[in-house]
């Protein structure tokens, strides 16, 4: 729905403020999906519509800072990606670096990457690791950038990281077995520490999480969004905040 642009001002106001504090969710994932689709329909090579999306973070990052958001988790490259042509995989990884190397200097937002770094070129890699040291102590919104992630890959590191500190411990493979519960996996996983995510946006109109914080998500909301992710508007995001103070999260009570 595209509204003439006082009536969307107002709109908007009336949708920021009917929101509760206590109803906003303290940790939101966000899928950005449909740069390519944003930059095709303009024409526009795929490296713009990576360009435009990774603009719109900052944004959003505020956004939610002033919506009283604690955790933000975005999904930036998938290990599914790390498949495309070389030629769209090294603009995006540029483009990537750039971006979260802007968020660190910013000195805004605490950020944590997550994913397999060993699957990332060197230089990246170490440019992440360096942002995520040097906003450590950042007093501010926590930032997950998930980066060559993928759901199924974070369970297994999170279970063989369980694995190596019980083995270095000198627990046996049978007391491995006999032990090994939901609380042991849950303290290895990338977000440990963190709330669950209670929201989980997907912009662009698919309908899927793709392996999107598996483990995190068993009982978040699911929030499915027609606008490309370099369109996405702050009243989108209002839209989605509101269909999920709206439901009755009973958590299987």
């Amino acid at each position: 729905m595209r509204l003439p642009h006082p009536v969307y001002g107002l709109y908007e106001r009336r949708l920021a403020t009917s929101l509760q504090r206590q109803s906003v969710p303290r940790h939101v994932g966000v899928i950005l999906d449909g740069n390519r689709r944003w930059a095709r329909s303009f024409g526009e090579t795929a490296a713009t519509g990576h360009r435009r999306g990774a603009d719109k973070i900052d944004e959003f990052l505020g956004w939610s800072e002033d919506l009283g958001v604690e955790v933000v988790t975005l999904w930036m490259l998938s290990t599914d990606n790390l498949s495309r042509s070389q030629e769209e995989l090294t603009a995006l990884l540029d483009i990537i670096e750039d971006a979260v190397t802007d968020l660190a200097a910013s000195g805004r937002w605490r950020l944590r990457v997550m994913g397999r770094l060993d699957l990332l070129p060197e230089r990246l890699a170490a440019t992440l690791r360096e942002a995520q040291r040097g906003t450590a102590t950042v007093d501010g919104l926590h930032v997950n950038v998930a980066i060559g992630y993928g759901g199924r890959h974070e369970i297994a590191d999170a279970v063989r990281s369980y694995l190596r500190e019980q083995a270095d411990a000198g627990a046996s493979l049978a007391e491995l077995a006999e032990n090994l519960d939901v609380e042991h996996i849950e303290e290895h996983l990338y977000t440990k520490g963190q709330p669950d995510p209670e929201l989980v946006i997907r912009t662009s109109g698919e309908q899927r999480l793709g392996g999107f914080l598996l483990w995190q998500s068993a009982h978040s909301e699911f929030y499915f969004c027609e606008a490309y992710w370099p369109s996405f508007r702050r009243i989108d995001y209002l839209r989605a905040l509101r269909s999920f103070s709206q439901r009755e999260r009973r958590l299987g009570r």
